[in-house]
């Protein structure tokens, strides 16, 4: 039985994570370790509760004493690190729990696991740490798409810090020999995410008729990953990966953000019996925000070659799967839509 340390297991991303292991590897007893933010709902694994092979561990990832702990008690055989504060728009409003969190935290669980690599030293260990393709700053419309080569050039805050988080992790391979892979990915979507990012943000907003807040002109364009295939490539990546490799991980569908909100409208009219069309009067253009990039494109060519890694899921057939995941788990979305959450969109999003 291997055991698994997945950091921020409780968010969106580890939440699909943690699923999709539990459900492919049977041999894996999984650890999840989350601060529970506002973005971090425990009811997420509800399902595992009384799994033998589940443990929920309420704790921060800046804690070197609870992760020294972790990691003598149960001795991981792999880490994958997905605990992050990732929203842009929070990093621009407050930049330094970015840096505690994204740089501070991944420094400790660092510290911890090449602690953990000198105590057991014929042991195999792997340590994933998943970023973004942000990192990489923005393209041009005709520019080539990023490859793991790209130079670095990261526009907010939030972007910064993964930016220094990812040449943290490879410093810890080159300087200290800590077998790690690092993953950036592109836009994320799919069940379980927070309501404030993109995709469940309007179609809630739909639902409540309320204004549909696109910043600019919505002609920001991003590459769109269905978090299912996300998962499968990490976990490639933990497999079949090479130590100090970086690999990214796209979804192979370039769409701007008004194209992505406009198809979102014609999914749940037809869904909720509304006349076609109806919900884009809902379409409200906001001030664009600070720094905003243009695009996002990944090349996926490496992860295809090296891990075996292609996009299983059409954005078609992945969105409609996604808007129907909210529309049948209402009782979930009202739960996290706290009054903390809603002050957030009043405050960022509505005129």
């Amino acid at each position: 039985m291997k055991h698994v340390l997945v950091t921020g297991g409780s968010g969106f991303i580890g939440t699909n994570f943690i699923h999709y292991v539990h459900k492919n590897k049977p041999d894996w007893h999984i650890f999840n370790l989350d601060a529970l933010t506002y973005a971090g709902n425990p009811a997420n694994h509800s399902h595992l509760e009384d799994d033998p092979r589940y443990t929920f561990i309420h704790g921060n990832i800046c804690d070197a004493d609870l992760l020294t702990r972790l990691f003598d008690s149960h001795g991981f055989d792999g880490v994958f690190h997905f605990a992050a504060e990732s929203h842009v728009d929070r990093s621009i409003a407050g930049p330094e729990v970015f840096l505690h969190t994204n740089v501070t935290g991944t420094f400790r669980l660092l510290e911890a696991s090449l602690a953990h690599v000198r105590k057991n030293t014929e042991k195999p260990f792997r340590f994933v740490h998943v970023s973004t393709d942000e990192v990489y700053g923005s393209l041009g419309v005709d520019d080539p798409a990023f490859t793991e080569t790209t130079p670095f050039d990261p526009s907010s805050p939030y972007s910064a810090s993964k930016a220094a988080s990812d040449h943290f992790v490879k410093a810890w391979y080159k300087t200290f020999g800590l077998p790690v892979v690092v993953t950036n990915c592109s836009n994320n979507y799919g069940p379980f995410q927070f309501p404030e990012k993109l995709i469940p943000l309007m179609v809630l907003n739909i639902l409540d008729k309320k204004p549909l807040p696109v910043y600019g002109k919505g002609q920001n364009i991003r590459d769109w990953l269905y978090v299912a295939d996300h998962c499968d490539a990490l976990l490639r990546a933990f497999e079949k990966g090479e130590s100090g490799q970086t690999y990214n991980i796209g979804g192979g569908v370039e769409k701007s953000n008004l194209e992505v909100v406009k198809t979102i409208c014609e999914l749940v009219d037809a869904r909720t019996g509304r006349p076609d069309g109806s919900s884009r009067e809902l379409i409200t253009f906001v001030a664009d925000r600070p720094g905003h990039d243009i695009r996002y494109a990944i090349n996926p060519d490496k992860s295809f070659e090296k891990i075996g890694y292609r996009a299983g899921h059409s954005f078609e057939q992945a969105l409609s799967a996604t808007i129907d995941w909210y529309l049948e788990n209402m009782d979930w979305v009202r739960s996290v839509q706290t009054g903390a959450y809603r002050e957030w969109i009043k405050s960022h999003y509505e005129t």
